[in-house]
């Protein structure tokens, strides 16, 4: 059986990293490899970052001799700068690497926070990679052009599909899933309340997520009737709620793909989300949701209150949507690639 010693946030983390790696978990990876996982972050304050990281570290090092690949779930910014550390030292090793880069924002990391040194300094390291998974082929083109792009293989994100149901489209209600701060679209998507809650007296939006943007937060209790905070939701209390509303948006500025919008298709949602990074990959125009230039409140409040207002579009592109991940964005597919990529780095 081939060990494999997986890095990331800690499963505990709220966010997108941390779903996909529990839902390998939950879909039984651990059972096709000899999986283990070291949690290298943690939220909290600054001390227990650093002490998470430390500990992480001597965990990896105590861990690595018992492996034969090692899988880094990375994204840009600080989270980069951690794995680059463990990349580093699994190179040093002579260990097999798998690089799973998951962030939205690489390219602004890259290109505009990095000087010539910083960019030479990331393309060392990713080349450390022997095979790099990308969300989407927008990010197989960006990050061509940095590595080999033949180490670079298009793994989007996946779920476990639910049993199929007879889905609801008889009310205004809005979800949506994800950090609650700026970079999401929450500002934009506030501004759209007003508007919506006159044409639409029964709408509601419920926003399932941790707040990160204090000015946010107070903005949005200025419409309580028509704005409710789930906090962090997840398992059949998340269920519940992509069964119940009829739309789920996500306007974000930036997005490497988003496992949020795959189980809203799963849950036949109307889909009103940002054309940005790995999103047109799951939401098709008029075919499977809409999708709104990032940034652009108007063209959102359009979005949103076309498909509250027109229920049969709203099913059919729910059914739609529904179908597409089905076929594309299954974790029992999503697997059986993996699998064969540690096969094919392992030399197999």
């Amino acid at each position: 059986m081939i060990r494999v010693l997986m890095i990331g946030p800690a499963r505990s983390v709220h966010g997108g990293i941390s779903g996909v790696v529990n839902n390998y978990y939950e879909a039984g990876l651990d059972e096709k490899v000899d999986l283990r996982y070291i949690g290298t972050m943690v939220e909290g304050g600054r001390m227990r970052k650093l002490l998470q990281a430390g500990t992480a570290y001597l965990r990896f090092l105590a861990a690595l001799s018992g492996c034969d690949i090692v899988h880094v779930n990375m994204a840009s910014d600080n989270s980069y700068r951690r794995k680059s550390v463990f990349i580093r030292t699994a190179k040093r090793f002579h260990k097999k690497i798998v690089i799973h880069q998951h962030g939205g924002d690489f390219k602004t990391f890259y290109e505009k926070e990095q000087g010539p040194r910083g960019r030479e300094r990331i393309r060392r390291v990713l080349s450390m990679g022997d095979a790099f998974l990308v969300l989407a082929p927008a990010w197989k083109d960006f990050f061509g052009k940095i590595i080999d792009r033949e180490r670079i293989t298009v793994l989007p994100d996946s779920i476990a599909i639910p049993a199929a149901y007879e889905k609801s489209y008889d009310n205004h209600d809005v979800l949506f899933l994800g950090r609650l701060c700026r970079e999401k679209g929450i500002g934009e998507l506030l501004s759209c309340v007003p508007a919506l809650a006159q044409a639409f007296p029964d709408f509601h939006l419920y926003l399932g997520g941790i707040w990160e943007d204090e000015a946010l937060q107070k903005l949005s209790e200025r419409y309580r009737e028509h704005v409710t905070w789930l906090g962090w939701i997840s398992g059949e209390e998340k269920e519940n709620w992509l069964r119940r509303c009829r739309i789920v948006t996500l306007p974000s500025w930036f997005e490497g793909q988003s496992v949020s919008l795959l189980e809203a298709m799963a849950h036949y949602c109307g889909i009103v989300a940002a054309d940005t990074g790995g999103i047109p990959q799951m939401i098709l125009p008029e075919e499977t949701g809409l999708l709104v230039p990032v940034k652009d409140a108007l063209a959102l409040r359009e979005g949103l209150s076309r498909l509250l207002r027109e229920e049969a579009l709203c099913r059919r592109l729910g059914e739609a949507a529904r179908r597409k991940v089905e076929t594309e964005f299954g974790i029992e597919e999503n697997m059986r690639t993996l699998l064969a990529i540690y096969e094919k780095v392992l030399g197999g």
